[in-house]
């Protein structure tokens, strides 16, 4: 019948819309494509980074399809929105703080409206990397340097940190304009650069090293607290001079236990606060610089008055003592003084003394004898000592006296620790660090990408200037033996840069203490949140608890780990420890940036387009060996330490950790490896040395997609044991455009069967109109390059004998044609149910191998292998061969055996005669019914073709007479004269007969049939050698067997079937063994 059509215009388009059917055919379709996005964008359970380019957010389906215009792309829009409705999101997209779930797009219409962000470079990336890097070590310990090191090696020390900082910052400046940095920092770009793995070891270091910077900005608060600023505030103190140290300490850990406690709250309840307050401790800490060079300008002219006391060349405190003399001459009269008290048992001028107090005089110079005075040259070269020495000056005239017992209960200035090279370098490193500060406030920047170089390059540039100024100003202007008194004892315990400040000595002390005071709490603010980025991203599980806050988003529970880890730098007290533990996590940090942009530069990934253009690999390369060459420069067991720690966390995320796909240079890296390594294999075939089994695995599912075998997983897993390649693939029947759930589903079962049982491989699942070709497909394209399988492993078809499953035997044997013309070997297990599994022991038994033909040495290998795993480990290993009429069985066991000790394996050997004899008459029963079993398949099959044919007959008729009138006639004209387009009576009662005498007629001949003496001979010896095996190896936990080739001619298929299964008859665990036609296999080392 004709079939109408209605024409709609273009303009009317929009009405017919409306109709009740096209609004439900258009839902079904939405909700078909809905499910269809879903399987790609979250079908491999991984999250995907969001994007303003292709939103998954529902959009206004009346917007989109108001157009006309753009009818012909309509059904697409929901996946693939117009540019014109994207242009303004893509020019005013902005990088604002998104906490660190990269998919957010579900969360878009939730989030508040957010002020745009508007910092410039100056306030947002200048200052705060200024604020963060100038701190405690200049005010505190840079003078104590320059005068142990002496003005050069500070400056290679100096030069060498601030090197390793500016190269790390060209790397860093390259990977951030590299795109959209949100929130999150160093930490961010690492884990991007170089996956979940790097990037959670890495940031948990960077972590662990702002922790132990606030300790040690705590400490140094405390020092300047109670060394400079109120000492009486002490609350531990020292009866004696060794035990001042201790006493210190002791303050210190009470002290900073309060102080950090404090903090906490202060961080907890207000942090805007903190922020406030940032502005007004930078102020300080620029305040103090400026007084530092003011001073130095005004020794030039007019030098402050600080005089040392010295005894002979040693340097004496005058805590204890107000007069530099040994006495004084008042009213004509001569008195002692207060320090011939602290040598000499009474004030009286006949007292004993120290021989060394006797023998030198005691002589007053100036501490800061100005810019002029030419002190820079006594001070240019290095003073280290050992803990307890006393602080000598050079060149001063002093005579030695005898050998003094102790030393501890005279007003020398000591050093508290030994001091050489490395260790400097150490607790110097940490006044460089703070780079990060301007990437940390990327999603606060209004151009980031030009901010970020820019900013941070500048603040290097002009800190490594104040620096290496400050070393040359020092050493230029105070006195050596000022240098190196630490806590400035020869100058009535003040601070010895303080010395040198105008207009006095307080600015500094006053800018020095708030520097420190606010720069632990910005390290307590921004721990928090970096542990808190890492925990969200969900990639380490067991700190996923810390990711959790307040309903603002404050880190809560973070805080309390930061503070509680802040505690352990706390207790250990001394500033000069704890530096030197941050450096290695900082130095840690530094170095996989440079490693993340070295990386990403020499793979030119398409998507490595940074806007910062004046960087190269080179310089990242460079600038990773100095951050590992500081590492081990500044402590070696502490870096050691830090890589332990960085390698546990990288390991236990790989193994832990949520699978993450960032698109990170890591993975580029190895893909690049691996075509290199595949380019390499491909130029020349595997040496016999080198062969092992890479197995391609063919696997049968069920109609829910699900693993019919799961046995065979296992037993790939014992064989191969993690190494060489291993392909498990499955056909499914069917065309690939109706199939793509299932095919997706099955992929997933079998990756998760895999994962369950420890197949460590590839999962290639291939649609095919029929199994047979898919099966084809699979053995010639699996693979790549010289990664190729070289052995096929299945399951035999244990329902081959069932009429409707006439297929499996015939594609089972073509399946070992394949294999033998393609030279792959191929391995069948029989019985495969009742293989064990992975968590199964065999504490004792044999595997019994069955060598009847040379197959290159695959029946020896197997066994070697199944060994080796925990399974199969105590099992012992057997071969037999056979020995025919004209063999001597026992020269034929010595060779084996030599042959085996050869092969360096462990083996019994045992020669098995099977003799000529005749024929039985079970064998030709058995062979008679195997043929007459296959002649009446075929006639079943025959006559269930001519059926199908009928049928089709039937339907090409049905579907030609709904065809129009012409084509009808060209059908008719196509169709034979002799094909029947109807059926009558008579013709149905006709076929009816003649169906009916042909198969009586065909039984007829079944029954009177003789067997063929090919086939007898083939049954005998499979009937026999089934015997045989049977007798020696029943009880085997494994019987390996050469696999016979099917025969040359395709009509006796299903009786080479029959041989194999008269074979293995009897026999629990059987695995057929068929070669690939070479050696896998030596004698030779």
């Amino acid at each position: 019948m004709p079939t109408s059509f209605t024409v709609v215009p273009v303009d009317a388009q929009g009405e017919e819309q409306g109709s009740p059917e096209r609004d439900e055919q258009r839902q079904e379709e939405e909700e078909e494509e809905e499910n269809c996005e879903r399987d790609r964008g979250s079908g491999d359970g991984i999250a995907r980074e969001s994007s303003p380019f292709i939103t998954s957010a529902k959009m206004d389906r009346g917007n989109v399809y108001e157009g006309k215009n753009m009818a012909l792309f309509e059904e697409e829009m929901d996946s693939n929105p117009m540019v014109s409705s994207l242009l303004n999101k893509l020019a005013n997209y902005t990088n604002l703080t998104q906490g660190v779930v990269e998919h957010e797009a579900d969360e878009e219409s939730k989030r508040k409206e957010v002020k745009l962000p508007c910092m410039g470079t100056f306030i947002g990336v200048y200052l705060p990397c200024l604020q963060n890097i100038l701190g405690v070590i200049l005010f505190l310990r840079l003078t104590w340097i320059v005068g142990t090191a002496g003005v050069l090696e500070s400056f290679i020390i100096v030069f060498m940190c601030c090197a390793c900082t500016m190269l790390t910052a060209i790397s860093m400046s390259a990977i951030a304009t590299n795109g959209v940095v949100p929130a999150g920092g160093s930490y961010y770009m690492i884990s991007r650069s170089l996956g979940p793995e790097f990037g959670g070891a890495v940031g948990l270091c960077f972590y662990l090293g702002t922790t132990f910077a606030g300790a040690m900005y705590i400490l140094g608060t405390i020092e300047i607290l109670l060394t400079y600023i109120s000492p009486s505030a002490a609350i531990f103190k020292a009866e004696e001079v060794d035990g001042e140290t201790e006493a210190m300490l002791n303050n210190m850990r009470v002290y900073g236990t309060c102080i950090i406690i404090l903090m906490a709250i202060v961080v907890f309840v207000g942090v805007k606060y903190v922020n406030k307050l940032a502005l007004v401790f930078l102020a300080c800490v620029i305040l103090s610089i400026i007084a530092i060079y003011a001073g130095v300008i005004k020794t030039a002219f007019d030098p402050p008055d600080f005089p040392i006391c010295l005894l002979g060349n040693r340097t004496l405190s005058k805590r204890s003592f107000d007069v530099c003399a040994k006495f004084i001459e008042s009213n004509n009269e001569t008195k002692t003084t207060a320090l011939w008290q602290l040598f000499c048992d009474s004030s009286l001028l006949n007292a004993t003394c120290d021989d060394y107090f006797s023998l030198n005089n005691v002589t007053e110079i100036q501490g800061i004898p100005g810019i002029m005075s030419g002190v820079l040259i006594d001070n240019l070269w290095s003073t280290y000592s050992e803990k307890g020495s006393i602080v000598e000056k050079k060149n001063q005239p002093s005579v030695p006296g005898p050998e003094e017992t102790k030393l501890g209960g005279f007003p020398y200035v000591f050093t508290d620790i030994m001091t050489y090279f490395t260790m400097l370098v150490g607790i110097y490193f940490p006044s460089v660090t703070g780079i990060m500060a301007g990437s940390n406030r990327s999603g606060d920047l209004k151009d980031a990408q030009k901010s970020i170089p820019t900013g941070t390059i500048l603040a290097i540039a002009t800190t490594s200037f104040i620096y290496l100024s400050c070393i040359v100003m020092f050493g230029a202007c105070i006195e050596g033996v000022i240098l190196r008194d630490k806590f400035g004892e020869a100058v009535n315990g003040n601070l010895v840069v303080g010395t040198l400040a105008w207009p006095s000595p307080w600015v500094i002390v006053i800018g020095s203490f708030f520097s420190t005071c606010g720069a632990g709490l910005q390290s307590l603010t921004g721990a928090p949140r970096l542990l808190q980025a890492i925990a969200r991203d969900g990639i380490v599980p067991f700190i996923q608890v810390f990711g959790h806050g307040k309903a603002n988003g404050e880190p809560t529970w973070a805080l309390l780990l930061t503070a509680g880890i802040c505690e352990i730098g706390i207790l250990i007290a001394s500033l000069d420890s704890v530096a030197p533990i941050l450096s290695m996590f900082f130095l840690m940090c530094y170095m996989f940036v440079n490693l993340a942009c070295a990386v990403q530069t020499l793979l030119r990934t398409p998507n490595w387009r940074p806007r910062f253009k004046y960087y190269h690999w080179t310089l990242s390369f460079l600038g990773m060996s100095l951050c590992l060459a500081l590492m081990f420069i500044c402590s070696w067991y502490y870096a050691l330490i830090a890589m332990l720690i960085a390698g546990c966390i990288y390991k236990y995320i790989e193994y832990r950790g949520a699978e993450k796909e960032w698109g990170d240079g890591i993975r580029g890296l190895s893909l690049n490896a691996a075509r290199y390594a595949l380019l390499r294999v491909e130029d020349v075939p595997p040496h016999t040395k080198n062969w092992r089994p890479q197995l391609l695995v063919l696997l049968n599912l069920d109609s829910q997609q699900l693993v019919k075998h799961p046995r065979l997983l296992s037993f790939t897993s014992q064989l191969k044991a993690g190494k060489g390649l291993t392909i498990v693939g499955s056909v499914l029947q069917g065309i690939y455009l109706d199939k793509c759930t299932e095919t997706q589903k099955a992929e997933e079962n079998v990756k998760s069967l895999m994962g369950v049982e420890k197949t460590k491989g590839f999962c290639q699942i291939v649609v095919s109109p029929n199994f047979r070709d898919g099966i084809s497909y699979l053995i010639q394209s699996a693979g790549l390059g010289g990664m190729k399988h070289n052995t096929v492993l299945m399951a035999w078809p244990e329902s081959w004998k069932q009429t409707e499953n006439c297929f499996s035997w015939k594609n089972f044997v073509d399946t070992v044609r394949e294999t033998t013309a393609a030279q792959q070997a191929l391995l069948v297990a029989k019985n495969i149910d009742l293989f064990p599994t992975n968590q199964e022991r065999f504490t004792e038994g044999n595997i019994d191998v069955w060598w009847i033909v040379h197959d290159g040495g695959m029946l020896m290998l197997l066994p070697f292998l199944l060994r080796q795993h925990k399974v199969w480990r105590k099992c012992k290993m057997r071969i037999f061969t056979v020995a025919q009429m004209d063999d001597n069985s026992i020269q034929m066991k010595k060779d084996l055996q030599m042959f085996l000790y050869h092969l360096r394996l462990n083996a019994e050997v045992e020669v098995v005669e099977m003799f000529e004899n005749d024929i039985s008459a079970f064998t030709y029963e058995k062979t008679l019914m195997m043929e007459q079993r296959s002649q009446m398949l075929k006639q079943m099959q025959l006559s269930k073709n001519e059926r199908e044919r009928e049928a089709q007959l039937i339907h090409d008729r049905n579907t030609a007479s709904h065809s129009a009138p012409v084509v009808k006639a060209n059908v008719a004209a196509a169709v034979p004269e002799k094909v029947q387009m109807t059926w009558t009576k008579e013709k149905f009662v006709a076929e009816k007969h003649k169906n009916k005498e042909s198969n009586v007629s065909g039984f007829k001949d079944i029954f009177n049939m003789k067997p063929n003496q090919s086939n007898v001979r083939r049954m005998h010896t499979a009937v026999k050698l089934n015997g045989v095996v049977l007798n020696k190896s029943q009880h085997a936990q494994l019987v390996l067997l050469n696999m016979p080739g099917p025969p040359k001619n395709r009509k006796g298929d299903e009786n080479y079937m029959e041989f194999l299964e008269v074979l293995t008859e009897g026999l629990d665990r059987v695995l057929l063994v068929r070669g690939s036609g070479r050696e896998v296999i030596t004698i030779y080392s």
